[in-house]
């Protein structure tokens, strides 16, 4: 130590004896072979802390005689989730040794290096277990290289790495989307060496002793040249062209292969490299890569829920166990919200009407879970024990010791009502009773039953076993006991679960309003559908607004606004409901019967009923140039960048009004809503992230004043007083630079 500080200086040397023996990777030994365990709990991610006690085990090791090999394991469930991301805005991802350092360590050991991997070894995970000399992979691990999720690459050699082990084609595959790929393709693809069942730390000191001796250099990963001569610039051509469509928008996808083709086109490894490091850094200070890591934040805060206003939280608030559950109605909701339960090994009861309808829903159950099985997701041993937690019924008596009932049947409030009086005399009286609406007064339902504390909205994603959105709607009365079972429980589902408050369409719907209101005020104004939805599209949304419309059914629109009184009468062509303007083009599509997809014809022509493709349609068109004159509107040329304003704007500044009623707790609420329920952009993190930090609050202000002054008779351009609020403290901070 005192050599050491006389050479670098007795401040370096502090430091660096402070953080190796607060290491969090161990150092021991199995007779010849030295043990580098990281314990970094519960994901091991791979701190300064841990890189410091992995490059010092290494060290150790080769500078004693008596050990000829190591073996790098991690301690409890998982090898290494990859890098400690936490770091990023503190930098402490740049402290020596940062990650290259570390793998360039690793493989520099004149020992042999073995990787065990078991859970998982995601990221910089996977580039320590590449840069080990051999990789060994329990037989239910995974590896994966996510950095592009997060608005990266995998930037400390793995995308140089990687294709140096495996086909070019994986390698692009795994770094573009970053899906997570099992031992047994690992070991097919050449990523690992050897699949092993059992203990990760047996299995990686007995492999360890068998390759004591032999040389190091053959193993090395960055001497080995990459294979694919002839066809590398095709692929990657082809790539470009397939991740671009898929991409929209978002450009860590694109760095990425850009990476992989610079290890293809490079000379050396070390040129590579240097290509590697300069677009990760291009990656790593984008406003791309910050939304996108804000996002995977904001989806970890989702837990940590709170109602706003009051000391409820999940700090004091415990939930009930859910032992068993049912659903009432086995459409396709129903039938979603009941394979969610048993996938997740919760047994359910669901409720039909009448025989034939539940032998149908239990038939579609059945088919669900079966192309699980010909997909290769599941088992058919595992398959048979999910169904075998399903009981369909037709009797509400056997639901009178169930945990939980989910009430899924269609849109409208007098029956619910009805279904809820019945379950709340059939049920015990600790059972919650859950409505799976999608916008109906959640304290209506609680009121006919003698449990208000026990009634809640758990308001699932069409279809329900797919979306992974799950909007929990609390009641006046709704105890927290009561709203911390409902999120535990969508936790337990696999959904990302959000509690909101109780209002007409709750969160996301709600938001929904205006965005949909816009493109169609636009249509009257000059625009055409596919104007409307290309803009959108551009803007980084799979489907535009319309398209949207008719992938679901412009007949449930409909009916919805026909409850809620805004339809009085078929052919109502007047612009001007409960006050403020409104647009009947849909209402009267609908009433002509283009209901969209299923009837082969909405906003767009599908050819056939069930038709899939969009085609312009003439006969939409001049229909909705007939009702612009009609309406006495002058049709003019829309920008795409009006339609953005008019559609997304409207859409925050009914996010704002929703966190000014308490509905929802934060604007990281409402983000996650829209990313994983409407499919809104993650590159550009949620709407509220997009405008408060990509666009700015006090642009988003302004324009808002100004539609007002345009529309005046269009009611939610009237800026909600929390984003004017917000807006002139920006305006205030830019004012004083």
């Amino acid at each position: 130590m005192l050599k050491f500080c006389a050479n670098r200086g007795i401040l370096w040397a502090l430091k660096r004896f402070w953080s190796t023996s607060s290491s969090m990777a161990d150092f021991s030994r199995e007779g010849t072979v030295a043990v580098i365990r990281i314990n970094h709990p519960p994901m091991n991610t791979l701190s300064h802390s841990v890189r410091v006690g992995i490059a010092d085990g290494i060290k150790q090791a080769n500078a004693d005689s008596s050990i000829r090999s190591i073996v790098i394991h991690g301690n409890g469930r998982v090898f290494s989730a990859g890098a400690d991301i936490t770091e990023f805005n503190s930098g402490k991802n740049f402290g020596e040794p940062g990650l290259v350092q570390l793998v360039h360590i690793i493989e520099d050991s004149s020992k042999p290096v073995v990787a065990a991997i078991h859970g998982v070894a995601f990221g910089g995970g996977l580039e320590v277990s590449l840069a080990s000399h051999y990789r060994l992979i329990h037989n239910k691990a995974r590896v994966a290289f996510p950095e592009v999720n997060i608005g990266i690459l995998p930037g400390a050699t793995g995308s140089q790495r990687l294709p140096r082990v495996t086909d070019l084609t994986t390698a692009v595959e795994m770094c573009t989307t970053g899906a997570p790929v099992s031992a047994k393709k690992a070991l097919e693809k050449g990523i690992v060496d050897e699949i092993f069942d059992g203990d990760a730390l047996a299995a990686g000191i007995k492999f360890a002793k068998t390759v004591e001796g032999k040389p190091v250099e053959p193993r090395r990963v960055s001497k080995r040249k990459i294979e694919g001569a002839g066809i590398g610039q095709a692929l990657f051509n082809g790539a470009y062209d397939m991740v671009g469509k898929r991409a929209r928008g978002m450009i860590s996808p694109m760095l990425n292969i850009k990476a992989i083709e610079a290890a293809y086109n490079s000379s050396t490894y070390e040129e590579g490299l240097k290509r590697e490091a300069e677009l990760a850094m291009t990656l790593f200070l984008s406003g791309q890569s910050r939304a996108l890591q804000y996002a995977f934040f904001s989806e970890r805060k989702l837990p940590k829920w709170e109602v706003p206003g009051s000391k409820v939280s999940y700090k004091n608030t415990s939930p009930l166990e859910i032992r068993s559950g049912a659903v009432i109605g086995g459409g396709t909701m129903g039938s979603g919200i009941a394979i969610c339960f048993i996938t997740s090994g919760i047994p359910v009861k669901l409720v039909e009407v009448t025989q034939e309808q539940l032998d149908k829903t239990m038939s579609g159950i059945n088919r669900i879970i079966q192309k699980n099985v010909e997909r290769g997701r599941i088992s058919q041993e595992r398959a048979n024990q999910q169904l075998s937690l399903l009981q369909g019924t037709l009797d509400y008596g056997d639901l009178k010791d169930v945990d939980i009932v989910i009430e899924a049947v269609y849109e409208n409030l007098n029956l619910k009502k009805e279904i809820f009086q019945r379950l709340d005399a059939t049920c015990k009286p600790a059972a919650i009773l859950a409505s799976n609406t999608s916008g109906l007064d959640v304290d209506e339902m609680a009121a006919v039953t003698s449990r208000p504390g026990k009634v809640v909205g758990t308001h699932f994603f069409s279809p329900a076993n797919i979306m992974r959105l799950l909007e929990n709607i609390r009641g006046k009365a709704t105890s927290p006991e009561t709203m911390a079972t409902v999120m535990t429980l969508g936790k337990t589902l696999n959904k990302i679960t959000v509690l909101v408050g109780n209002c007409p369409h709750f969160v996301g719907n709600r938001m929904l309003g205006p965005y949909g209101m816009e493109a169609q005020f636009l249509l009257e104004e000059g625009a055409l559908p596919q104007q409307v939805d290309q803009a959108l599209e551009d803007f980084g949304f799979a489907m535009g607004v319309l398209r949207v419309g008719d992938l679901a059914g412009m007949d449930v629109g409909y009916k919805s606004r026909k409850d809620f009184g805004l339809i009085t009468r078929e052919g109502q062509e007047d612009r001007v409901r409960f006050g403020h303007r409104y647009c009947p083009i849909s209402d009267l599509l609908v009433e002509k019967g283009r209901l969209g997809q299923k009837s082969g014809k909405g906003w767009y022509d599908y050819g056939k009923p069930g038709g899939r493709t969009p085609q312009p349609d003439t006969e939409v068109e001049r229909f909705i140039v007939e009702m612009s004159e009609k309406a006495g509107i002058k049709r003019r040329r829309i920008p795409h960048q009006e339609i953005i304003e008019r559609c997304l704007y409207s859409l925050v500044n009914e996010g704002f009004k929703i966190l000014e009623d308490g509905i929802a707790s934060r604007e990281e609420d409402i983000d996650m809503i829209w990313l994983y329920g409407y499919g809104w952009p993650r590159h550009t993190g949620g709407p509220m992230y997009w405008a408060r930090n990509i666009v700015g609050l006090d642009k988003v202000y302004e324009r808002l004043l100004y539609y007002q002054a345009v529309h005046p008779d269009v009611h939610h351009w009237k800026p909600s007083n929390l984003l004017s609020v917000e807006a002139m403290k920006n305006m205030k901070a830019v004012s004083k630079l």
